[in-house]
């Protein structure tokens, strides 16, 4: 590998930093008292809460946090709001297909990231509805529906066979930076606006009364800055050699063949991958257009199968309710909002970014299978100790930071594991005539479970408690019997190579 070639990975990894962010900067705006009061998930009527977030029950105590009581529709709304991302997700997914086929994976990806920037500013100028932040966020989540198909996508096709695993992994190790990125900064924001703000213990005549809204506008606004960032770098970017080449520009298809190997077009290397490229995509056209339908015909339907179930069985593992919801996790366990909202979360995003890089190189060495294999039962452990732990808090301090580390073990279990394997699986194992629209039925699975997740991820978690660890540790085992007896292994095959064996085990 070239540092060509792993820029050009890098900034198209950059699309999973849009992502992260995204599902990051929620989980901390969710607890912010600025953005509860002014989309009336609660109210505050300037009552206080003292260090630990329980009542004041004499002057004498030190008031440290506002004490907001919840609305009977908090768990719907914030539903809603929070779901909006992922049903937004799941159009983009399907608008992919089309746009990654007529414009480039290249341009459509700089397209999605001035979506990704438009509905940021739509969320952080919102007005006092939840209509207008949950059509921001519906924006958002069209760039990252169309970006989550087309960046792998891209990734793949322009990276070497050997290691195409790990720098389609790239893709996960940037969506993990992007949490940590997001929980750091926003962390900061919520520690200076809801520890000790003005008004605590004063009366107030209106409890629906705003309070001062920078935190979160700020919060949402940032999310501009990476949108731009991405637009403008992938503009110096190629475009996919083997998409140039299904359009017939096979000229220019041998040039990025030739920048991306740091050679000329005439060199051997060069002309072995363009031929296999024109050969694939002569084999596509004598066989006619492609349609959704053939992602069923007999010899691509198991690999459209595997895909689909792969990116389900990846959100019902019940990570994003961990990573949405995890500041409530924490505080239903029994710790301090300090440590709720700031430092437990702060560790956990660390833990999911520097879990990434285990299966960065356990994709190549290990096989997608046996990552999928291993991760299965991981996290079934790890939800069931979390359970188990949580049930007996009461009992003092030790329990809930046993609950907590079972947390973060499931975190590295999945981050290592089914974080990264389902995107590049997706990206790899279709023939190129169907090969985006493959993809976005794998994208299309993982958002739509996405959304079923984060809608009824409050109110699971208000019903059930921690007991909803049990029910993603049942899901984590049928993954593990899918992992076990249905997926294929593909590494270390080129992309022509990868269509022969899918073929032969359809």
């Amino acid at each position: 590998m070239n540092s060509f070639q792993f820029l050009v990975a890098v900034t198209a990894s950059l699309g999973g930093l849009l992502f992260g962010y995204e599902c990051g900067v929620m989980n901390v705006v969710l607890v912010m008292d600025a953005f509860r009061i002014f989309f009336k998930f609660h109210n505050w009527n300037g009552d206080a809460l003292d260090e630990n977030g329980k009542e004041i029950t004499n002057d004498s105590q030190e008031k440290w946090y506002r004490d907001l009581k919840e609305a009977d529709n908090k768990a719907t709304l914030e539903g809603v709001i929070t779901s909006s991302f992922v049903l937004g997700a799941l159009c983009g997914a399907l608008m992919a297909t089309y746009l990654g086929e007529r414009f480039g994976r290249q341009r459509t990806i700089m397209i999605g990231a001035c979506i990704f920037t438009c509905g940021a500013i739509i969320q952080g100028l919102s007005v006092r509805s939840w209509i207008m932040i949950a059509v921001g966020r519906l924006i958002t989540g069209l760039s990252i529906g169309c970006n989550g198909v087309l960046c792998p996508t891209y990734i793949s096709e322009v990276a070497p066979a050997k290691i195409r695993g790990t720098l389609s992994s790239c893709y996960q190790l940037m969506t993990t930076f992007g949490i940590i990125v997001a929980a750091i900064i926003n962390s900061i924001v919520w520690y200076y606006t809801n520890i000790k703000p003005e008004g605590l213990g004063v009366k107030r005549s209106d409890k629906w009364a705003e309070v001062p809204n920078f935190e979160w506008r700020f919060a949402l606004l940032f999310q501009v800055v990476p949108g731009l960032g991405l637009a403008i770098l992938m503009s110096f970017l190629p475009k996919s050699p083997r998409w140039l080449c299904s359009k017939d520009r096979d000229e220019e298809a041998a040039e990025v063949l030739a920048k991306l190997n740091a050679t000329s077009t005439s060199d051997s290397l060069v002309q072995e991958e363009l031929k296999a490229i024109q050969e694939d995509v002569a084999a596509t056209r004598a066989a006619g257009s492609s349609s959704v339908g053939e992602l069923f015909s007999p010899v691509i339907r198991r690999r459209t199968f595997i895909t689909f179930l792969m990116q389900l069985f990846q959100q019902w593992t019940g990570i994003n309710v961990i990573m949405y919801y995890q500041s409530q996790i924490y505080g239903e366990i029994g710790f301090t909002k300090f440590m709720s909202t700031v430092v437990l979360p702060i560790i956990n995003n660390f833990v999911n970014f520097i879990s990434t890089f285990p299966g960065m190189w356990g994709i190549e060495k290990l096989g997608r299978k046996t990552l999928l294999v291993i991760g299965s039962l991981m996290m079934m452990v790890f939800h069931i100790s979390t359970w188990a732990f949580s049930t007996q808090t009461y009992k003092g301090k030790l329990w809930q930071y046993l609950a907590v580390a079972s947390i973060f073990l499931m975190v590295f279990s999945f981050a290592w594991t089914w974080g990264p394997v389902p995107w590049v699986y997706q990206a790899e194992v279709f023939p190129l005539r169907v090969r985006v629209k493959g993809s976005a039925v794998g994208t299309v699975s993982n958002f739509l479970n996405n959304w079923i997740i984060a809608f009824v991820g409050p109110a699971l978690m208000k019903a059930w408690s921690t007991k909803t660890f049990l029910l993603f540790a049942a899901a984590c085992f049928l993954a593990w019997v899918y992992s076990q007896f249905y997926v294929i292994e593909c590494k270390g095959l080129n992309l022509e190579e990868m269509d022969a064996k899918m073929a032969g085990k359809a």
